[in-house]
C-alpha cells in the first residue's frame, strides 16, 4: 500500500513554486498533500498528486528536478494521541521515521511517513490493523 510522492527541488526565487502549481493545473493533475521545506538556497516541495508519473514528466520537461519516492499516508481519527500511537507502534519495531507531514479535516486526519524501509512499515502498520490509503484513494482516473 505504498503511494508514490514527488520531491521536488526549488531554487529560492520569487514565483518558483507559483509556475510548479501552474504547470500541475494546467496538466489536469491535483495536489492532495504538500509540504514545503528551505534551506538558504532552495526548498524541497514534498507532495502526493493524483497522477504521479505524468507530473514528474511534465515537470522534468519544464527543468525541475524531480524525485519519485515510497511513502505510505495512514488514516487515523482526529482526536488527541492518534499521531502517539502509531509513531509508538513504529517505534517499538525500531523503525526510524525520516519525515513526515500530517494535516486534519472533517474528523479524519492523515499523516504521510518516510522511512528507509517503507515495505517494513506498512507491514507494521497492517499487522496492527491501520488503515492505509492505497493509490486508488489517491490517484485520479
Amino acid at each position: 500500500m505504498h503511494i508514490k510522492q514527488l520531491s521536488v527541488f526549488l531554487e529560492d526565487r520569487s514565483g518558483r513554486l507559483t509556475e510548479l502549481t501552474r504547470i500541475l493545473a494546467v496538466n489536469d493533475i491535483n495536489i492532495t498533500a504538500l509540504s514545503v521545506a528551505e534551506t538558504a538556497d532552495y526548498g524541497i516541495v514534498r507532495m502526493v498528486v493524483g497522477r504521479p508519473e505524468l507530473a514528474k514528466d511534465v515537470l522534468e520537461k519544464a527543468g525541475f528536478s524531480i524525485g519519485l519516492t515510497d511513502v505510505v499516508c495512514i488514516n487515523m481519527p482526529d482526536q488527541p494521541g492518534s499521531l502517539y500511537n502509531i509513531l509508538e507502534i513504529l517505534t517499538d519495531e525500531g523503525i526510524n521515521v525520516d519525515y513526515m507531514y500530517a494535516f486534519s479535516n472533517n474528523d479524519v486526519a492523515l499523516a504521510v511517513i518516510r522511512a528507509a524501509d517503507i515495505q517494513r512499515v506498512t507491514e507494521v502498520l497492517d499487522r496492527n490493523r491501520l488503515k492505509l490509503l492505497s493509490q486508488s484513494d489517491i490517484y485520479q482516473l
